[in-house]
């Protein structure tokens, strides 16, 4: 029986792409080519309609037990395996069914100042052509209707960041000891040392990975008419694309998204108005947060708090 010694369990728009990526590169760890398996996220199978994009995306979840079990066969003996799904930490039945399956298993969390996540997220998906809403605080007005719809989780651009309660709920399943709490901006700054945590956790040597490659960022995409006709046709394709073999949607989404991304420059960074708006929403979470791990993130609390992107 093949399965994970450690679950990379959190969160979106947080590095845990780069960070699979560096921790690939390591000799004495195994991570399988599917990255986000998000097998725990389902009991059966995934469910089948959900806001553009998501239909295609549960067609790529690993739900069935011998299928995710075969991603870790390749792992050379001795190595640790592990999986990167950063929707873990969210979903609360998930944490009772990775304590069920893998009650051993150690989980790294990397959490970000979720005003940035957020907005990060929000960017993520207008960059792909699946946001219809220009305006980031009018997205997130819109979240609860969406959810209501049955819009995958990727699209709870403030509940994903209620990382206090997710914890608390995580640590009635797994000990805090068997939890590792990083930072994004620690990863983005300092990725050597931070990779370095990643292992002395995990139990393997340090040092093996200098640097992180870049992973899963998006350019700009302007608010043009053009741009706008683009992301129509993207959405259009997000909601029937299911349809569709896998070959047949990339020829057509990969020279949409080719235009769209046609120009150069940074993503908007988060306003002092939009941090004002949204900072209230998060303040009970972060002190929880803050009371369940034992770590400090008042400078979350603050109001001129720097947004950074990538």
């Amino acid at each position: 029986m093949a399965l994970p010694d450690f679950l990379v369990a959190g969160v979106p728009k947080a590095g845990t792409s780069a960070l699979h990526a560096a921790l690939v590169r390591h000799p004495q760890l195994f991570l399988p080519e599917v990255k986000e398996p998000k097998f725990f996220l389902s009991d059966g199978p995934p469910p089948t309609a959900g806001g553009p994009g998501d239909r295609q995306t549960y067609q790529e979840h690993v739900w069935r037990r011998a299928d995710y079990e075969a991603l870790f066969d390749p792992a050379p003996a001795g190595a640790l395996r592990g999986e990167a799904t950063p929707f873990y930490l969210y979903d609360l039945a998930a944490h009772e069914r990775i304590a069920k399956l893998i009650p051993d298993a150690k989980l790294v969390l990397v959490l970000r100042d979720p005003v940035d996540r957020a907005h990060s997220n929000w960017s993520h998906l207008w960059g792909a052509g699946l946001e219809s809403e220009a305006d980031f605080l009018r997205a997130v007005e819109l979240e609860e209707t969406r959810k209501a719809a049955g819009w995958a989780d990727f699209w709870h651009y403030t509940a994903l960041g209620r990382y206090g309660s997710q914890l608390r709920h995580l640590l009635r399943f797994f000990p805090r000891e068997r939890l590792l709490l990083l930072r994004y901006r620690d990863l983005r700054d300092d990725p050597a040392a931070t990779v370095d945590r990643v292992c002395a956790f995990l139990g393997v040597g340090t040092g093996h990975v200098a640097q992180i490659p870049p992973e899963n960022v998006r350019r700009y995409v302007a608010d043009t008419r053009v741009n706008a006709g683009l992301r129509l046709l993207l959405r259009n394709g997000g909601r029937i694309g299911h349809r569709f073999p896998v070959p047949v949607r990339r020829a057509f989404s990969t020279p949409l998204l080719a235009l769209l991304h046609r120009q150069h420059g940074r993503r908007p960074k988060v306003t002092a108005e939009q941090r004002a708006a949204l900072l209230p929403r998060f303040v009970e979470e972060i002190e929880l947060l803050q009371e369940v791990s034992g770590e400090s993130y008042a400078d979350w609390l603050s109001l001129e708090h720097a947004s950074n992107y990538r």
